[in-house]
């Protein structure tokens, strides 16, 4: 009888430290990802989303898009935030008050816009114009080499960055379309326990991503075909492209 207490007894502990183990593991993995993230529990993450790009109303929100922002709303919540949806044409707080999740280009989000004209200094992108397209490209260029979208392939970038006075980060999300941004959502949500490995909570960086295929596969081959951080938060010197 006493050897089986013993027995039983030495169960309850081991059992129990192996729960306490594992408890502490996921404990740091979520203390990790909240400080990749810059989220707190309970606190408010704003998601910035982007405007239908062929849709004349000003509140219409592309179907992908949705769901990307679905993505990054879940992501939130796991961290134990509150996800706060707005448009990009909204006023928001300044830089670094909250920690933020904006999705899509410059063109159908202003929001976009004022990040690339103050933060993200290496990248522009082409003008389109999704009404009357013509012969435009849809294409971004950053450190010199410029990504152009086709049937094919598919490119957005993914970068996190601070404004000039610090506070939360902002993950800027900017496919050249509304499945590049669902599909940088996705990559985001599956990889990101890389990137923190990788980038830490307090490294800025900017990464190309490409979709092969969107037509027959959708977002299922995305990949990150270059880490452009070194060019795409400086401006190229004067006369260059």
């Amino acid at each position: 009888m006493g050897d089986l207490l013993i027995n039983l007894l030495a169960s309850v502990i081991a059992g129990a430290a192996v729960w306490i183990a594992q408890f502490a593991v996921r404990r740091r993995r979520l203390d990790r990802e909240r400080a990749f993230f810059g989220l707190t529990a309970g606190a408010t993450c704003l998601l910035v989303a982007s405007r239908h790009a062929t849709s004349n109303r000003e509140h219409s929100v592309h179907r992908r898009d949705v769901t990307a922002l679905v993505e990054l709303a879940t992501i939130v919540r796991e961290c134990g935030a509150r996800p706060d949806l707005i448009g990009g044409n909204d006023p928001v707080h300044e830089l670094g008050r909250v920690a933020e999740f904006c999705v899509g280009g410059p063109g159908p989000n202003p929001r976009s816009a004022a990040h690339l004209h103050t933060v993200l200094l290496g990248v522009e992108y082409a003008e389109y114009d999704w009404q009357h397209a013509g012969g435009a490209k849809l294409a971004f260029t950053v450190g010199g080499h410029e990504y152009v979208h086709t049937p094919e392939t598919g490119y957005a970038l993914l970068a996190r960055f601070w404004g000039p006075a610090g506070g939360r980060p902002v993950v800027y999300l900017g496919g050249l379309t509304a499945g590049g941004n669902l599909a940088t959502a996705r990559l985001l949500a599956t990889r990101h326990r890389e990137l923190v490995r990788k980038y830490g909570t307090d490294r800025p960086f900017c990464l190309v991503l490409r979709v092969r295929e969107p037509a027959a596969y959708g977002t299922d081959f995305t990949e990150i075909v270059a880490d452009v951080s070194d060019v795409a938060f400086t401006a190229p010197p004067a006369g260059e492209d």
